[in-house]
């Protein structure tokens, strides 16, 4: 790290210990030091460049980790990692044994909850705070939302309960508005107003004149409701929204948020507001690198780029630029398909589709709950959507998946995007839980496509081939090669190899890639083996099963969770038709896979051809 403060900020204390007038200073050490790391480790850049001013800022005010600072989702806490003791660690972000580019309670006592997915840090903050209450602590807890996080429904669970706390809840919710305008500032007097009550002499004098008030006996409590009902009044002929009011917050701003005693002083005037506020905030996504400024998504969650022009230093086409490319395809031909996402246009490849059949494209931000049912309601009126989700935003619509998809019925398409391990953004987002817990969905169909070409074959399957919900699952990431003379039409399954061999190798998706590099191994070294490769995961061809029942060893690899995963149920399937031979199934063994490379975690779990060729190897030597 370079500069003048940046290089010896160690904990919080350091940050407060520089003068004022130097701190722009320090927010340009530390641009210039995401800028250059991200370039190279890959990560979330837009969304870090446009908080650093705010995490100076909050480092000032508050004293962490006694007051709780609450990231949604964490991709921003970058800064916020380099002064509480990581910059030392910094060049090492989502690095195998690195930094996670995400809050995590196992990496310092600062990341009060670990983080990963969007609309929860107001639930959890809130929590701190009830208990801080109950507990006489009078520490401040400061939920940091982002305006896309109040499309998810969870906010305004959170915001209709903590709202009710009242009086003593030391509880602040700045919400990061660099997108969307929730509250207009309309003209002069709402910037004086704004201005005016972001001090903390407002908020003194305010708690002093309502204690005062509620002690005055019989009228004190009625009267303090009728002033606040009163003012309420007045400022919504100024303001277009008191949603957060209407709520049981006080609300206070919008705030320069690249403005640093500006920001601090707003913050110091919340701490006097002895009732949970939000501080809304302005601030620019990507501020301070040219190319993050003009395209904050493209540079929301980006590889290794060239800092000089901003491209990515690798560029290939990847399973969602094909999957994008088919179901824009079809969408022109058919016009009851709808595709869906929730804030994802770009990530899952439907920016081509919004633009071909706009009338057709459903944003509907990050809510994949609504979504589900969403689809429903589409399935229930006659078109055919499609949801391109990431696995492991799957899961949090699993009650909509059973109760208004699968129970019901309806043909909605699930693309599930990043099945499997995806890489440095680690535990929260590999997508190892889907093919369980489908697995345990009646009455859905789910398929999983090895390369580009079975991806299409999938979709036009899943589209037009059955009745009820599919889900189509494939991994981040580019083609995957197989052999030349491997040829499939996609049906449930496929067999390579010797199909009267005595060993068999089952696997799905991108592991038969391995298992063919494994195969090719085994049989130069005189194993007789052949590979079953299921397509239809969900559920399991029976036939696909009898195909082993011969053999005298069968092993199953899946990148997924063994418990309740589908090597799971091709076992319980060979022993339900009278197997005796030697069944081994290898997969994630009940864990969270840790952030490296997909390479990394697949040969880490033995799902690489080395891994395949070794676990095989070593059992045919240890028992023949």
């Amino acid at each position: 790290m370079k500069g003048k403060y940046l290089p010896y900020i160690n904990s919080p204390d350091d940050v407060k210990a520089i003068p004022v007038k130097e701190l722009p200073l320090l927010a340009d050490e530390v641009r210039n030091e995401l800028i250059s790391t991200v370039s190279k480790t890959g990560g979330h850049l837009a969304s870090n460049l446009g908080v650093v001013e705010l995490t100076i800022a909050l480092h000032r005010v508050f004293s962490s980790p006694e007051d709780k600072i609450i990231w949604d989702v964490a991709h921003q806490s970058y800064t916020h990692k380099l002064f509480t003791g990581r910059g030392d660690r910094f060049g090492t972000l989502r690095q195998k044994g690195g930094i996670s580019g995400f809050t995590r309670r196992n990496e310092s006592e600062h990341d009060i909850m670990s983080g990963g997915h969007s609309s929860v840090a107001l639930s959890a903050a809130y929590g701190i705070a009830a208990a801080n209450k109950l507990n006489g602590n009078d520490s401040f807890t400061v939920a940091v939302i982002g305006d896309g996080a109040f499309t998810g429904g969870m906010v305004y669970e959170a915001l209709n309960n903590a709202g009710r706390a009242g009086s003593g809840t030391k509880l602040i919710v700045v919400l990061n508005d660099n997108e969307m305008s929730i509250s207009k500032n309309v003209g002069s007097l709402a910037r004086y107003l704004a201005q005016m009550r972001a001090t903390p002499r407002y908020f003194k004098l305010k708690s002093r004149t309502e204690r005062t008030i509620n002690k005055l006996p019989l009228i004190g409590k009625p009267l303090v409701s009728v002033l606040y009902n009163v003012k309420k009044f007045a400022k919504s002929m100024i303001y277009n929204s008191t949603m957060f009011e209407d709520l049981g917050f006080r609300y206070m701003g919008p705030v320069d948020g690249h403005n640093i005693p500006f920001l601090m002083t707003a913050l110091e005037a919340a701490k006097e507001a002895n009732y949970p506020i939000v501080l809304h905030i302005n601030t620019i996504k990507g501020k301070g690198y040219e190319f993050a400024e003009k395209a904050p998504d493209a540079f929301h969650g980006i590889s290794a780029f060239n800092l000089d022009s901003g491209e990515p230093v690798f560029s290939s086409p990847s399973f969602s630029d094909i999957f994008g490319e088919f179901v824009t395809q079809k969408g022109r031909e058919d016009s009851r398909i709808c595709c869906i996402t929730a804030a994802m246009s770009l990530g899952c490849g439907l920016e081509e589709f919004k633009k071909v059949c706009p009338d057709r494209f459903f944003d509907v931000g990050i809510a994949e709950q609504h979504a589900v049912t969403f689809a429903a309601g589409l399935a229930r009126g006659g078109m055919l959507p499609v949801f391109a989700v990431y696995s492991t935003f799957l899961q949090r619509a699993f009650d909509q998946i059973i109760h208004d998809c699968a129970m019901q019925g309806l043909k909605i398409v699930f693309a599930v995007d990043r099945a499997g391990f995806v890489g440095a953004d680690g535990e929260s987002h590999h997508g190892v839980f889907d093919a369980a817990f489908l697995n345990t969905i009646p009455d859905i169909t789910v398929l999983a496509p090895t390369t580009f070409n079975e991806l299409r074959l999938a979709f036009s399957k899943a589209l037009y081939d059955f009745d009820g919900p599919v889900a189509v699952r494939y991994p981040r990431g580019v083609d995957i090669p197989l052999p030349s003379d491997f040829a499939t039409q996609f049906g449930d399954y496929d067999i390579y190899g010797n199909e009267n061999a005595k060993i068999a190798l089952v696997t799905y998706g991108r592991c038969f890639g391995e298992a063919c590099k494994a195969y090719e191994k085994l049989t130069e070294n005189g194993k007789d083996v052949f590979l079953v490769k299921i397509n239809t995961i969900k559920p399991v061809n029976n036939n696909a099963v009898r195909s082993t029942l011969h053999c005298d060893k069968i092993f199953f690899f899946e990148e997924g969770q063994r418990f309740g995963g589908i090597g799971e149920t091709y076992g319980d399937k060979l022993f339900k038709f009278g197997y005796k031979g030697f069944y081994k199934n290898m997969a994630v063994e009940g864990e969270f896979p840790k952030q490296d490379s997909v390479q990394g975690l697949l040969k880490y779990y033995s799902l690489d051809s080395e891994g395949m060729y070794k676990t095989i190897s070593e059992e045919c030597e240890k028992n023949g």
